[in-house]
């Protein structure tokens, strides 16, 4: 585990505690089990952001996917009869192709990530309202989906599937970021990726797929969300949803910048903005001051990295020079 994550779960756990001191129902088994469900929930496409991020890129678009893949996905199950395995495989493929979309726009027509994606944020929602006509999309009164509903909705031994989904995405992704030829390649094309270039990675399909995973764990994420709301309101669901996944990573170690980050900080990022979010509910704060303490969150979260980005650059040329001074006593 790197320095910045432990440092992070002393965070978590300190935090815990204080709010535990003020309110002990933290800690109660019903309160423990939403969060952790939420803590799925967000985590899931959080990963997917902290992929798009570690390229220097930036997806706007997470919140938008979840509102129009969710109102398809409603749509499919209970309006025109799909089978939920197949409509969950339609969901997951639009996804993909969404994210094809916005890596084929950036790497080969050179468009730049914050234009796509915002074009990509404005132009998701507008389909799923225009597809809706503003109305709410929900399952048919008394519809029930038994497997479907365990599978995202159930269970295991108190914790919720949906957490136990996002540990699995998080396994996955840490053996590709981290162990993998793909995972050193994106590393090369965020810290430099005209060098990485000229090493012979193929920096276009690189990108590509980071922002083909993003959309696609963001299909994940809006399938779940569905099933959690039960209904998809078009102008609402997934709002702000990418300020989140955003701060998640952030939080977790990810360089807007860039060629850093981890999968283990980014889960804790989630960790910690659910545990604010259970602070501010539990503590009585005025949820009008959700994304005040979101942001906040960001900003800290940011001068932290710029900070310990500095302390170590200071260290590097501390230690280079004294190898060089080193080096110069041994020749006199």
């Amino acid at each position: 585990m790197h320095k910045k994550d432990m440092g992070l779960a002393v965070l978590i756990i300190v935090v815990g505690a204080v709010v535990y001191l003020r309110n002990p129902l933290f800690l109660s088994p019903i309160n423990l089990g939403n969060t952790a469900n939420l803590i799925g929930l967000f985590g899931l496409f959080a990963i997917g952001q902290g992929f798009v991020i570690m390229t220097g890129g930036i997806d706007l678009a997470v919140g938008s996917m979840i509102a129009l893949l969710g109102v398809l996905f409603v749509e499919m199950v209970g309006k025109f009869g799909v089978s939920w395995p197949l409509a969950i495989l339609i969901t997951l493929g639009l996804g993909a192709i969404m994210g094809l979309a916005h890596g084929i726009l950036i790497t080969r027509l050179k468009m730049q990530p914050f234009v796509v994606t915002l074009c990509g944020l404005l132009i998701y929602r507008g389909l799923a309202r225009g597809y809706t006509g503003e109305a709410t999309a929900g399952f048919p009164f008394g519809a029930s989906y038994p497997e479907l509903e365990w599978l995202t909705l159930g269970r295991s031994f108190g914790v919720p599937h949906s957490f136990f989904a996002m540990l699995l995405v998080a396994a996955i992704a840490w053996v590709v970021l981290h162990r993998s030829v793909f995972g050193r390649h994106l590393y090369a094309v965020g810290r430099n990726e005209e060098a990485a270039r000229y090493s012979g990675v193929r920096t276009g399909r690189v990108i590509t797929v980071a922002y083909v995973i993003s959309a696609v764990l963001a299909a994940v994420a809006a399938i779940y969300f569905a099933m959690f709301t039960k209904s998809v309101q078009p102008s609402s669901h997934g709002n702000f949803y990418e300020l989140y996944a955003i701060a998640a990573a952030v939080l977790g170690g990810f360089s807007l910048r860039g060629g850093e980050g981890s999968i283990v900080g980014v889960v804790l990022g989630a960790v910690l903005l659910q545990e604010l979010q259970n602070l501010v509910n539990l503590l009585g704060i005025p949820s009008s001051l959700n994304f005040a303490v979101m942001g906040g969150v960001i900003l800290v979260g940011v001068l932290a990295d710029q900070q310990f980005n500095r302390y170590r650059e200071k260290q590097r040329t501390a230690r280079a020079r004294q190898s060089l001074g080193r080096g110069e006593t041994a020749q006199a």
